[in-house]
């Protein structure tokens, strides 16, 4: 689980509620209309704007980010050193033999060990990491878009909030309830934008950038196991991902892995 994730947006929930009951009551911020027209809308929108199957990916990756734990590359450095002592001991072929969860890490090695030639390689394992970049991205882009239209549609409910109060001036009762329209769409419309649509694809980008990051690591790995398959050699050649103070690999532990 994403700890930050969901201290972030408890803590944002919770310091608004809070905010609300020192100076008012919180069942005023409660408004069905216009809860109605800024997520009905937004939702509307976003199946005109993309289809049905890339909205339900979209909200199914959101809970993988809060919930499932990201890779973190020095454990990627890690397995690819452990498959170059592996295939220094027992040659390439013996690569063909692991079994490992990461579908990207198994073709990297089932090429190897099927003696594909390094463009092969090359060129297989780089249309993998663009591939993820395409996916990953129009994901990104649907919470983007997302953003972008709760305001809007928080801005709509402001007018036809504004256009009621002002066709019932007459009557003095219905100014207020109208109002309330006019001012709380605006306030779920930039609240879900702000605390929930932006940040989310901002963790999705991240993450990404994480995966993009292993996918690169094995990349490298599988050409540098097949240049020269020197566990040190490898380290060396990986290790420049991972900035200096974040690696939790030391030469020395190379050759135990």
């Amino acid at each position: 689980m994403d700890i930050a994730s969901i201290v972030g947006i408890l803590s944002g929930i919770s310091l608004i509620i809070a905010a609300i009951f020192l100076k008012g009551d919180l069942t005023n911020f409660l408004n069905i209309p216009g809860m109605m027209i800024v997520f009905g809308g937004t939702i509307a929108s976003t199946l005109l704007t993309f289809p049905l199957k890339d909205v339900i990916k979209a909200f199914q990756a959101a809970f993988f980010v809060l919930y499932e734990p990201k890779i973190d590359p020095n454990d990627m450095v890690k397995n690819i050193i452990k498959l170059s002592n592996i295939s220094r001991k027992k040659g390439l072929f013996a690569l063909g033999e692991i079994k490992t969860n990461d579908s990207i890490l198994q073709k990297g090695c089932n090429l190897i060990a099927d003696g594909a030639e390094e463009d092969l390689i090359r060129n297989a394992l780089r249309i993998e990491i663009d591939s993820l970049k395409h996916r990953h991205f129009n994901i990104q882009d649907i919470f983007i878009k997302m953003a972008g239209f709760s305001p809007a549609f928080g801005m709509i409910g402001t007018l036809i909030g504004l256009v009621q109060m002002l066709s019932q001036l007459s009557d003095p009762s219905s100014i207020g309830p109208a109002m309330a329209v006019a001012l709380l769409t605006t306030f779920y419309g930039v609240i879900l934008s702000t605390l929930f649509f932006l940040p989310i694809g901002g963790k999705l980008k991240a993450r990404t950038m994480t995966e993009v990051i292993n996918m690169e690591i094995i990349f490298e790995g599988a050409i540098s196991i097949l240049q020269n398959n020197n566990p040190l050699m490898v380290y060396e050649r990986l290790s420049s991902f991972i900035s200096p103070k974040n690696r939790t690999i030391s030469e020395r532990e190379v050759y135990k892995l």
